[in-house]
């Protein structure tokens, strides 16, 4: 039996040269959405995308109505991808909107607790891999350090207390979204996540474990840079904020 929540469901799922994955990756996730009722997805690609990722999509597209895909040349960057998402689902009317990223990064079967937490009303739900049963797996030292530290120093310079600041599987009701489409955001990679967290810390929210395998060990320096310099935007604006008060 489908579970109907009474709410219309997006997830949104930016894609890049995914063709080795696509097919195990969305078989997983259709099983998912057969269970549950009013779900839609949005798969964001754009010109970063050079393999038969985008033609996968629009076979699929044409076979299963409750997936859509949304052609973004424009897109600068990853984070004008999940935007332009945030953006189609938002427009569209969807109560809640789920991010997550493909390339058997996030698992499908994870989606109806994210689903049941926001049924609960709280307005965030952020996927961590670091509170109890949450794990990487198939990851660099590299990549752990990162997502570790990183956490760790972002909460000591932005004041919050997350257990993940840079996980990217999160769900939020609309109100949340109508206000994250506001944002003038600094990021340009996948800080973006941290910066999000920020932004969005009065809200309730409530973490849930996850299982993270990342095939690439790969961050690039200019990623880093881009993170350190934003993060730092958001300590000095804190600290300056704090003055003035």
């Amino acid at each position: 039996m489908k579970q109907n929540y009474s709410k219309n469901i997006a997830i949104i799922i930016p894609m890049a040269n995914e063709a080795l994955t696509f097919e195990i990756f969305t078989s997983r996730l259709i099983k998912v959405l057969d269970l549950i009722v009013n779900v839609t997805v949005y798969i964001v690609l754009d010109k970063a995308s050079k393999d038969r990722t985008l033609e996968l999509c629009k076979s699929l597209e044409s076979t299963d109505l409750r997936f859509k895909v949304v052609f973004s040349p424009e897109n600068r960057n990853v984070v004008d991808a999940y935007i332009r998402g945030y953006r189609e689902a938002y427009i569209r009317g969807h109560d809640w909107v789920i991010e997550m990223d493909a390339g058997l990064s996030h698992e499908p079967e994870s989606l109806p607790v994210f689903f049941s937490l926001l049924d609960k009303e709280y307005d965030c739900v952020y996927g961590s891999r670091f509170v109890e049963g949450g794990r990487m797996m198939s990851c660099s030292l590299k990549r752990k350090l990162l997502s570790k530290y990183g956490t760790r120093i972002s909460n000591l310079l932005l004041g919050t207390n997350y257990s993940d600041m840079t996980s990217g599987f999160q769900g939020f009701q609309r109100g949340v979204v109508e206000k994250l489409l506001k944002f003038e955001l600094k990021s340009e990679a996948h800080f973006y996540q941290t910066e999000l967290k920020y932004l969005l810390r009065e809200y309730k929210y409530i973490e849930t474990p996850i299982i993270y395998s990342s095939p690439s060990p790969n961050v690039s320096f200019k990623s880093i840079s881009n993170s350190i310099q934003v993060l730092f935007y958001y300590f000095t604006k804190r600290i300056v904020d704090k003055i003035k008060k």
